[in-house]
């Protein structure tokens, strides 16, 4: 067994040194290293890389366009429950009496957070946290947050649609 073994290995490194080796007719050139001055690469390129590469360069704009429209500012935390009923019936109250205002309702197991408004100044959302305690009076609180800012409406800012 272990001369079965011993053959098979030889065999293997042979055929691999058979293929590192350079053969005789080809040693001299293989062996040496062109001279720079004489040297040139051409390469063959496919149109279609182009092409390929500026859909891509587009794809990354858009996306990148997209990313740019999410910025640090604040949002009113409404409600905190565990029961949807009540999370549900509070956004149609938002939604009732501040139309412009956009509300956000999000489960995390087993809460359902009513978050409203994309707010860059503590100020705006301190105004309309004033407004909404009439409605809710347990409690509108202002949380820092990643908003939603459509292009155009805060003008010192570099963002472009």
């Amino acid at each position: 067994m272990r001369s079965i073994l011993f053959f098979i290995a030889l065999f293997f490194s042979a055929s691999l040194m058979a293929q590192s080796l350079p053969s005789q007719d080809r040693d001299s050139s293989w062996t040496q290293i062109p001279d720079s001055s004489s040297s040139s690469v051409i390469i063959h390129k496919d149109s279609r890389l182009d092409l390929l590469m500026k859909k891509q360069a587009e794809i990354n704009e858009v996306t990148s366009r997209d990313l740019r429209r999410f910025v640090k500012g604040f949002r009113l935390m409404i409600i905190n429950t565990n029961k949807r009923d009540e999370a549900l019936a509070a956004k149609t109250k938002v939604y009732t009496n501040f139309p412009e205002l956009k509300a956000y309702l999000l489960y995390q197991s087993p809460y359902f957070k009513l978050k409203v408004g994309n707010f860059r100044e503590r100020k705006e959302a301190e105004d309309y946290q004033k407004r909404l305690n009439y409605y809710f009076p347990k409690g509108v609180f202002i949380m820092n947050d990643v908003i939603e800012v459509k292009p155009g409406k805060y003008p010192d800012d570099d963002i472009n649609p």
